[in-house]
């Protein structure tokens, strides 16, 4: 036979003369097979195909034992085939030429071409139906990804008008506060015409007086006093209104052009977390809106983070130990602020224009630490004799002017709760443990 046989129709020979060769005696072993009676029978028909492929084609002695035992081992196959019936229609076509070119049945040429024609029909038809399922499954995924596609462009356009809502809305408020920053700034250039009036009068009355009697000298000096007094009480004696004002202030015009953030410039203007500090307790109305938003991602996301540290002149108010003791817990009190405030001073030279306020609870030590070092951009607050630190985060929120985003960094449930309805967004301290740990 001059064309190669079919893998298939080999590999079942070579399987046949494996077999057989495990169970002749020594001296019946071809030499060419010798090594390959060695093998392990796992490894025999792989590793020996090709001398035990040879040895069928060339060794007539050896591949009459194969049929020998082909004979015991198929007598129903090998019956029908040396008869006139023909091969049983079960038998694999593949093992039906093997053993007709063990056993040199006349036409098994014939037999060996028709199993390899059988052999590439039933190859081709599996790949006609790989094909066709593949096709199947292409048009599905696509028709799958049109609809996702659909889907998309329709969340996007509502997106897309929401966004242009809220733009139009924050042009409304950008001119409503535009409005009321040059009534402050009238205001404002007014008192200083009167101030300087009263300067002017004041150093007059204080050359007349020169003139007078030592008693009307000193009654001068000390209404002197008492005016330089009068000025540093009332500059000192800013109402937290104007305070509220004025970040809200600076909170829009950052919005709008961004000059803040570009120049890096320090602002000399005082925050309300500034004036609480001191002891003001005035709270604010409650705003349901605090202007931050996590774009759909989950609470604890350290992304979160990110995301509000990007809103504007965001506050972010930070519960010291709620935060420290479920990352850092192991560690000694003095040494869990240490690591909080130098990741959120990191976090602050990212973000130039957040205020960010760390509240610590002054009951959890014994007295009250001295010489914390606060990072640049990091304000650090103790709460109050015999209070603790969610009262204080809660003044720190009521303090802010309605519409300024204010964030509070907590896992309590009650100081979560109520810096929500004062206008606040919580966020657990997970998220901002992980966007530490990230760092």
């Amino acid at each position: 036979m001059s064309e190669p046989l079919p893998s298939s129709v080999r590999a079942q020979i070579v399987a046949f003369a494996a077999d057989t060769l495990a169970d002749l005696p020594e001296q019946d072993v071809p030499a060419t097979l010798v090594a390959v009676r060695r093998f392990i029978p796992s490894r025999r028909s792989r590793l020996g195909a090709t001398p035990l492929a040879a040895a069928m084609a060339n060794d007539a002695v050896f591949r009459g034992r194969v049929a020998e035992r082909l004979r015991l081992a198929l007598p129903e196959l090998v019956a029908s085939l040396e008869s006139d019936e023909g091969p049983p229609e079960a038998a694999p076509p593949e093992e039906i030429a093997a053993v007709a070119y063990v056993l040199r049945l006349p036409g098994w040429e014939r037999m060996v071409e028709a199993a390899a024609q059988e052999v590439a029909e039933a190859a081709a038809s599996a790949r006609a139906a790989d094909a066709t399922e593949t096709v199947t499954r292409l048009r599905e995924q696509l028709d799958a990804l049109r609809q996702g596609a659909k889907v998309e462009n329709d969340q996007l356009r509502e997106r897309l008008a929401v966004a242009r809502s809220e733009v139009e809305d924050a042009r409304r408020r950008l001119r409503s506060s535009s409005d009321r920053l040059r009534r402050v700034e009238n205001t404002a250039n007014d008192a200083v015409e009167v101030a300087e009036k009263a300067r002017d009068e004041a150093v007059a009355a204080a050359r007349d007086a020169e003139a007078e009697t030592r008693r009307l000298r000193q009654r001068v000096a000390e209404l002197e006093a008492a005016l330089t007094a009068s000025r540093r009480g009332s500059r000192e004696a800013r109402s937290a209104e104007d305070v509220r004002l004025r970040v809200l202030l600076d909170t829009l015009m950052a919005a709008a052009n961004g000059f803040r953030k570009e120049l890096a410039l320090p602002t000399a203007v005082l925050h309300p977390a500034d004036i609480v500090s001191r002891g003001e307790d005035d709270a604010a109305p409650l705003d349901p809106f605090c202007g931050v938003s996590a774009r759909g991602l989950a609470e604890d996301d350290p992304a979160v983070i990110d995301e509000v540290l990007a809103v504007p002149g965001v506050h972010l108010i930070v519960d010291g130990y709620n935060v420290t003791k479920r990352g850092y817990g192991s560690l000694t009190l003095q040494a869990q602020r240490a690591r909080l405030l130098s990741g959120l001073g990191a976090l602050a030279g990212r973000a130039s224009e957040s205020e960010i306020t760390v509240v610590f609870d002054a009951t959890a030590v014994t007295a009250r630490p001295v010489g914390v070092a606060a990072p640049r951009g990091v304000r650090v607050l103790f709460s109050r004799s015999g209070q603790l630190a969610d009262e204080e985060i809660v003044r720190l929120v009521r303090a802010e002017p309605v519409g300024r985003p204010v964030v509070v960094v907590t896992s309590d449930r009650e100081v979560a709760d109520t810096s929500r309805r004062s206008g606040a967004r919580p966020i657990p301290s997970a998220a901002l443990l992980a966007r530490l740990d990230r760092s």
